[in-house]
């Protein structure tokens, strides 16, 4: 029964996603051109970047995020997540999802480090113009992610996402992109996501979203 509903689930999840994508190919015929563009997945399409950037005069910012996205849908998904708007700056936060146990023992770091790789280059072949911000992964809170009963081997852990964004690091430097980090008002004095701004361990509150748009503001 579990397994049934397991499944029931993915399949909603998955139609979710489709519908998402399918309405940003809508509405990347409508937008203009040669704006700021914030792209992942939840912790991006949370993001209220668009209405920010309204209320502070600030250039106009388009989000093109999707929840439980992975580097691997990401590609999949490209041209509508990243290439069709064109932007002249770009934000990028993809990859959080791919932290966990795959199948057949493969090893998940190898695997993201190989698609964001993969990523940078479609982005320097098709935007060489384009000004490239590659954010650090946020921190989790994994007291709270271990009360919602995180099913699994634990790989989302601030350890690991530390190692991610040291590789992230390493492929602006590679690519001549720009990497940021701003999640410094996020941490608690242990290095994780502070709990009064998150209930699940991994997203986190309006607060949490200012926080970060109050750093970023030097970069819009």
């Amino acid at each position: 029964m579990e397994k049934q509903m397991m499944e029931v689930f993915m399949e909603r999840m998955q139609q979710e996603k489709m519908r998402k994508l399918n309405n940003y190919r809508q509405q990347n015929a409508y937008i203009q051109k040669g704006k700021t563009l914030f792209t992942g997945s939840s912790l991006m399409e949370n993001f209220p970047i668009t209405e920010y950037c309204l209320n502070e005069g600030l250039p106009v910012a388009y989000n093109r995020g999707i929840g439980g996205y992975t580097t691997d849908e990401f590609l999949e998904s490209i041209d509508a997540m990243l290439l069709d708007p064109q932007p002249a700056k770009l934000f990028i936060n993809i990859g959080t999802n791919d932290l966990r146990a795959l199948p057949n023992g493969e090893d998940w770091f190898c695997h993201l480090s190989a698609n964001y790789r993969r990523i940078c280059e479609i982005i320097r072949e098709k935007l060489p113009d384009t000004m490239i911000y590659m954010m650090a992964y946020y921190p989790v809170n994994t007291a709270a992610l271990a009360a919602q009963g995180y099913p699994g081997p634990m790989v989302r852990t601030n350890e690991n996402i530390a190692r991610a964004n040291r590789m992230v690091e390493g492929l602006a430097a590679e690519y001549g992109f720009h990497y940021i980090d701003v999640n410094d008002g996020l941490k608690d004095e242990k290095g994780e996501l502070k709990a009064e701004h998150t209930q699940d361990g991994i997203h986190f509150d309006a607060a949490g979203y200012r926080t970060v748009f109050d750093r970023l503001r030097q970069y819009l």
